[in-house]
């Protein structure tokens, strides 16, 4: 898929936001992202196409690790709601994501979460291959970065043959901004996704130390191009801090923060 489907595709994305697609094709599917700061449903026809898409901000889940359940639930439960009142359907499945190194209990308290939300069936899938389920790179490097942990696939034709993650992210970048603004998170998290300044310089250092954990990760793999999904490095200038520090090629997408929701739902059964 070229640069530009993909843009495209997301333009759609960022588009259905609280807004239904009237035509669709086939059964729908799914997707449950339980982010650091945000919990995303996203729901897709049988096409890719997306639907609808909503979110809840919560703090329930960490490094994706739930660490509270009933809140977790809660926002599944509102999502799910809102999406079969506005599409006028019942969703029985879902697909949800973990953290590459995320182990079995707490990836498995992530589908307990969104089966707890009324999902009968629900599908594990981790985050890098999520991204890569939207972006379909054959031979590159994908990297999602949450709020809390930068996780790295590499791709070799089409096939994932590494796959790994490091902490920091977002929320990382979020605790350096407000330290420097004297802002609590919460303005610093909007400042940031606001872009209206340009915080690029108070950011790099932690720009630069996710990019390092980027280059521990994809040893032997320097010729491939570094793709970015996530809504962490939505900070004008970011890939080119990345691509600098690394001295590598780096694709960008708009709504890079839909990448990985979008691709959850395609892996919905």
């Amino acid at each position: 898929m070229t640069t530009s489907t993909v843009a495209q595709v997301l333009h759609e994305a960022h588009d259905r936001i609280g807004s239904v697609r009237a035509e669709r094709t086939g059964r729908l599917r799914t997707g449950v992202d339980l982010g650091t700061a945000t919990c995303v449903i996203t729901v897709v026809d049988d096409a890719g196409t997306p639907v609808w898409l909503d979110f809840h901000r919560t703090a329930a889940v960490r490094d994706g690790v739930v660490v509270d359940f009933a809140a977790a639930v809660t926002a599944v439960r509102e999502l799910k709601a809102r999406a079969e009142n506005e599409l006028g359907v019942t969703l029985d499945s879902a697909a949800t994501a973990f953290p590459p190194c995320v182990g079995e209990a707490d990836s498995r308290a992530c589908r307990f979460v969104v089966e707890g939300a009324g999902f009968d069936e629900v599908t594990l899938v981790d985050e890098v291959s999520a991204a890569n389920a939207t972006l379909a790179v054959t031979d590159g490097v994908v990297i999602d970065v949450g709020g809390g942990s930068t996780g790295v696939g590499v791709f070799e034709h089409g096939n994932l043959v590494a796959l790994d993650d490091r902490p920091g992210g977002g929320h990382h970048l979020d605790l350096i901004l407000a330290g420097a603004l004297g802002v609590d998170l919460a303005d610093a998290e909007r400042r940031k996704r606001a872009a209206d300044e340009d915080y690029l310089p108070i950011l790099r250092p932690g720009i630069e130390r996710i990019a390092a954990a980027i280059g521990q990760l994809t040893r032997g793999a320097e010729h491939l191009d570094l793709h970015l999904a996530g809504g962490a490095l939505m900070v004008p200038g970011a890939d080119a801090v990345i691509g600098k520090y690394l001295n590598r090629a780096v694709r960008c997408y708009p709504h890079a923060l839909l990448i990985t929701p979008l691709g959850i739902a395609r892996y919905a059964s």
